[in-house]
């Protein structure tokens, strides 16, 4: 008997420019799209820092927050994921919208953190796949090879409580949250710490 083929899946951009556009992308294995509920809550705490940001969406997976992002008026976002899948659905995406705030890498999140960005970010979305002792390494390198502009915004989903992992000394909890066994939570860099 044959398998019928997986449908796409769909996000919707909750808010700005695009608001209630709908967008199909591709399910991959360890890909979970930040739920609506948590993005609306997410740029909620983001509202008076959106707008003109410059962004970083490591492991961009479905481009969700790139999307909703660029949406809210970001001013420039740079998505990174190794799918190709991902990477082409997503430039895809962008092109639909003829929108040219965004721009998306086919790289390893961690060997591009290795090297040094042409400007620092304002604000991050680190959304890793679980169970692969990503993130902890990612935040490492953001703060240590000049990704973040000094008060950067970090946003974190981790399937363990924030106080339990090491951050950057210089990061501090701004908002967090707990939706079934993920935390949500935003981080911002101290400056001079």
């Amino acid at each position: 008997m044959k398998q019928p083929k997986a449908r796409p899946s769909q996000l919707r951009i909750i808010a700005g420019e695009w608001r209630s556009r709908r967008f199909s992308f591709t399910e991959e294995p360890g890909l979970r799209p930040t739920p609506d509920r948590v993005r609306e809550t997410l740029f909620n705490w983001l509202s008076m820092h959106i707008e003109g940001a410059r962004c970083l969406d490591l492991f961009a997976g479905s481009g969700a927050l790139t999307l909703e992002a660029l949406s809210r008026g970001a001013a420039q976002v740079l998505a990174c994921d190794m799918s190709r899948d991902v990477v082409t659905t997503l430039r895809g995406h962008l092109q639909t919208l003829q929108c040219e705030r965004g721009e998306v890498l086919q790289k390893d999140a961690l060997n591009l953190l290795t090297g040094s960005p042409a400007a620092p970010f304002d604000l991050v979305f680190l959304d890793p796949p679980f169970h692969q002792d990503l993130l902890i390494p990612a935040c490492t390198a953001l703060e240590t090879n000049g990704w973040l502009t000094p008060g950067a915004f970090i946003y974190t989903e981790s399937e363990t409580a924030p106080e339990r992992l090491p951050y950057p000394a210089n990061w501090r909890l701004h908002r967090e949250k707990k939706a079934g066994q993920v935390w949500y939570s935003l981080w911002q860099r101290q400056a001079g710490e």
